[in-house]
């Protein structure tokens, strides 16, 4: 009886090894990964590094949209999570600063801001 180890190497005379082998096989998931980084991954981080920077910016006077599609003009600045807005004469709502998804013009910034 011919020796079984013999048989497989005749069988694949030009097969990689163990660890050639492995990274071969792991290859393509590492490209798909890398491709996956920079097609989406990445301009999604950088595009909430921008909201976020947008959002800490906003200031008494900005007129912003909210995650309701509500058009509001900024009063007040409450602290570093709540803003109060006025959605209308005499109407003031107090909104999460991450509920704001767009300032659309920037007040002016004054001598004592």
């Amino acid at each position: 009886m011919p020796d079984p180890s013999l048989i497989l190497a005749a069988a694949a005379p030009g097969a990689p090894s163990g660890a050639t082998a492995f990274l071969l096989q792991v290859f393509p998931f590492l490209l798909i990964f890398v491709i996956f980084y920079f097609l989406l991954i990445r301009p999604q981080q950088k595009k909430v590094r921008e909201h976020q920077a947008m959002i800490s910016a906003v200031k008494k006077g900005d007129e912003v949209i909210t995650a309701g599609g509500i058009r509001a003009r900024v009063t007040r600045v409450i602290d570093e999570r709540e803003v109060e807005v006025e959605i209308a004469q005499g109407v003031k709502v107090r909104v999460v600063r991450s509920t704001l998804t767009q300032v659309l013009n920037q007040a002016p910034k004054g001598a004592n801001d």
